[in-house]
């Protein structure tokens, strides 16, 4: 159930991907300059802005598809689904439809300077009508957030893109207008690799950030 610090429901399925925050598994680009486990405390801080983000945005229902298991970072207003044991494409293919019916949108954990206003066109019902498909392009080639209109058609527009190379964003979105969508983009953000990202990211996190305070730390 919601926490009471959730957003009022809307039309709009929230979907957060991660891998449980743990030294060695995460974030492995910025090692060095960090330690393993600075860099797991990065990711942490990099989810738990993300999840709080989302949970002060209106939303139908609020998933965490994770990799690993749960820990004191995660608020309340999620539910939890397992991610399946295989490649990225498929992880989010499988857990965008896993959300049936009606629209759902998908963020990453590697931009912790997402807000609920940065989100707000691809949440209201408006933001659907003449839309098939929300995308969000990364500066590095990816993507940080997809949102289809019926998740359900997520396998036939997701599964054999091929993930993490510079081509991913362009190929994804691709495939999306090869198949008649109509998408429409929210802004580019840049994802959290390496050190010259989480500096770069963390002068654009809003005020209060956990991930631009625990990088401060890390320093």
């Amino acid at each position: 159930m919601p926490g009471h610090d959730a957003a009022p429901a809307g039309p709009v399925t929230l979907l957060v991907i991660a891998k449980e925050p743990l030294p060695g598994r995460v974030k492995t680009r910025l090692t060095p300059p960090y330690s393993p486990a600075q860099a797991a405390e990065l990711a942490e801080a990099a989810l738990e802005d993300t999840l709080h983000a989302l949970l002060r945005a209106p939303a139908r229902r609020r998933v965490l598809l994770l990799d690993g298991a749960s820990g004191p970072w995660l608020p309340h207003g999620f539910d939890v689904v397992p991610q399946v044991s295989s490649g990225l494409d498929e992880r989010l293919a499988v857990g965008i439809a896993g959300c049936g019916g009606g629209p759902a949108l998908l963020v990453g954990m590697d931009t912790p300077q997402v807000t609920p206003e940065l989100l707000a066109p691809a949440l209201r019902s408006d933001g659907w009508e003449g839309c098939d498909a929300w995308f969000g392009p990364a500066a590095d080639g990816g993507f940080w957030a997809l949102g289809l209109a019926e998740a359900a058609l997520a396998p036939a527009l997701i599964l054999g893109v091929p993930m993490s190379t510079d081509r991913t964003g362009e190929i994804q979105r691709r495939r999306f207008t090869d198949a008649g969508l109509r998408v429409r983009d929210l802004p580019p953000l840049r994802d959290v690799d390496t050190a010259a990202d989480a500096a770069a990211v963390a002068a654009v996190c809003p005020p209060g950030s956990r991930f631009a305070a625990r990088l401060r730390a890390a320093r």
